[in-house]
């Protein structure tokens, strides 16, 4: 028999053990830690399982998770309304996972999304709501809601039906989860493909790393992929974008010229005025290096910026 009262509690850890996570972690989560899960009285509770819809034994009838792997099996991604499309399991609108979410649905259950974004590393959205049922085309719609409100289980346990306010919340914070998630998966592409060093200077610390656009995702050829990614320090970053620096297409990096006179300590003179001249760290798998029309393109920006 289903107790929302238990359900509620599950659910409130899980949120806030969540949240340490990402404290510790930044909002890209290991999934060796969320497979290890937490202890509730006494009662391991994962988080993740080998299947996307996931239900530790702690609970009754409805799962706790939701999962897309990258370049997993199935086609998750969000509809034309802005809505996360979660695939069932299987062709069986009747499988037990695929029921259970539909519980999800009918008791108003919050879950927890995770999105992978490179191998065996996840973005985590909670809590999300299944909120639509699509037998013909075998998924469900999702929508992702502000945790502030979920804190504490009588909030989970007294969550009713959706009024207007509720929807246009949760819509609004969906498109904004969706734009995370791509920045996330772009970043953790990059990253892996120059072996998380800054590709100037060979800086490894990964706190301190971005991925940096060569043409802007604001330019109709800056599409979020790895051949238009480098792997950058917070500092070379911030100067390939202000200009201070450019990248020549055979990869070779050129410091503008007035920056190369600068007189301004040994910051400047190691961090910027050193790198002229220099090669960059490519990937080593050649068709994820820089995609040359990409950068000649930037290249030329950076010229006209340095005249």
């Amino acid at each position: 028999m289903f107790d929302r009262a238990h359900d509620a509690r599950v659910r409130a850890a899980a949120f806030e053990w969540l949240a340490d996570q990402v404290a510790r972690h930044r909002d890209v989560l290991p999934r060796q830690v969320l497979a290890a899960g937490f202890q509730l009285e006494g009662i391991r509770v994962p988080l993740v399982g080998p299947q996307g819809i996931f239900k530790p034994q702690v609970l009754s009838d409805v799962p706790l998770s939701i999962t897309t792997a990258p370049d997993g099996p199935y086609d998750d991604a969000f509809g034309n309304d802005g809505l996360l499309r979660y695939r069932y399991r299987g062709n069986d609108p009747n499988h037990p996972d695929n029921k259970g979410l539909r519980a999800a649905m009918e008791r108003r259950l919050p879950l927890i999304y995770f999105h992978g974004v490179a191998r065996g590393r996840y973005v985590a959205a909670w809590p999300v709501f299944v909120v639509r049922d699509d037998p013909p085309n075998l998924s469900f719609s999702v929508e992702v809601d502000d945790a502030t409100y979920y804190k504490r289980p009588e909030e989970i346990a007294a969550q009713s039906a959706i009024n207007e306010g509720d929807d246009a919340r949760r819509r609004y914070i969906t498109a904004s989860v969706r734009v995370r998630l791509h920045q996330r998966a772009f970043r953790e592409r990059v990253l892996d493909a120059y072996r998380r060093q800054c590709a100037f200077c060979r800086l490894r610390h990964e706190e301190l790393l971005d991925a940096a656009h060569i043409v802007p995702d604001t330019d109709p050829e800056g599409e979020p992929v790895v051949r238009n990614g480098l792997a950058l320090c917070a500092l070379h970053h911030t100067a390939f974008d202000r200009f201070f620096v450019g990248l020549r297409p055979d990869y070779i990096i050129e410091v503008r010229a007035d920056i190369r006179r600068e007189r301004d300590g040994p910051t400047l003179v190691h961090a910027i005025q050193a790198l002229h001249g220099t090669r960059i760290v490519l990937p080593r798998s050649v068709p994820l290096r820089p995609d040359p029309k990409l950068v000649e393109m930037r290249y030329e920006q950076f010229r006209q910026g340095a005249r």
